[in-house]
């Protein structure tokens, strides 16, 4: 069987036949199985909650804003709204559905399940992460058709719309897990998602233009990787993008890269999970 997390207490209850380090489909879609039903039985919260929330955003600031503010030549404002939307509440859902699985799991102590199972940290950080992935994905996809109702958004490059989503809920999943690993109690995680990706994610560009700030604000968005991902994923709706869109390809893949990387070493060392 593969490793497990290494730390003294676990070794004791490792199974002797060790060796095998190869990851395997069945264990993982396991847990991605577990990780997807516990955020579709309560889908009112998951997936109705951010699609109402995005449609108030769109009909406020779309009511208020739409017939003063042009971004894109050819472009509505509420349809400018729409990806940066939709690419928020992927980033932020990605985020709460590990976090607040790894933070329910150690508050209520079933964590001592998936660590007493012969998974390895690489798939249990893979099925989350995939898990995440879904969560995200879904609510985008959502909101993509609530919109499409009622807007003209053109879809001029789906590949890009796709890899940006796969970047930025991977790299928001990993980081669910790493605030995950790292909280004690429920409020550490909503500080993280309060004084972290909030602003980061209010500060992308979401509902303007970088291009429109001047000074260090504007200095400020360029070292923000949430403004590559949203920039980039609008990329792959309008062929327009406030940065070329190869740099916020490099910028996507270095933040899920760093992120997931990071999370997988603390699930290998068990990182606060020890007993």
């Amino acid at each position: 069987m593969p490793e497990v997390f290494s730390t003294a207490r676990l070794a004791s209850l490792r199974p002797s036949n060790q060796g095998s380090c190869r990851i395997r489909f069945v264990p993982i879609w396991t847990l991605f199985y577990k990780e997807t039903l516990r955020f579709g039985k309560v889908w009112l919260q998951t997936l109705a909650a951010p699609l109402i929330t995005t449609l108030l955003y769109l009909v406020v600031f779309g009511h208020a804003l739409g017939s003063h503010v042009s971004v894109y030549p050819g472009v509505s404002y509420t349809a400018f709204l729409v990806p940066g939307l939709m690419m928020m509440a992927v980033l932020q859902n990605a985020f709460a559905n590990s976090s607040s699985s790894l933070i329910q799991a150690k508050v209520t102590g079933n964590i001592v399940f998936l660590l007493l199972s012969p998974l390895s940290p690489t798939e249990i950080f893979g099925a989350m992460v995939a898990a995440s992935v879904l969560r995200g994905t879904l609510v985008g996809l959502a909101i993509l058709a609530l919109a499409l109702l009622y807007l003209h958004i053109p879809l001029l490059h789906p590949l890009w719309i796709v890899v940006f989503t796969v970047l930025g809920a991977s790299g928001m999943g990993s980081l669910g897990l790493i605030a995950g690993l790292w909280a004690e109690k429920f409020d550490q995680i909503a500080g993280f998602q309060n004084f972290i990706i909030m602003p980061l994610t209010y500060l992308a560009g979401v509902f303007y233009s970088v291009q429109s700030l001047t000074g260090a604000w504007r200095q400020i968005s360029l070292f923000n990787p949430f403004f590559y991902i949203i920039d980039g994923f609008r990329y792959g709706f309008f062929a327009d993008s406030d940065a070329s869109v190869w740099i916020c390809l490099g910028v996507g893949i270095a933040f899920a890269g760093v992120t997931g990387l990071l999370a997988w070493r603390l699930l290998a060392d068990g990182y606060k999970l020890r007993p």
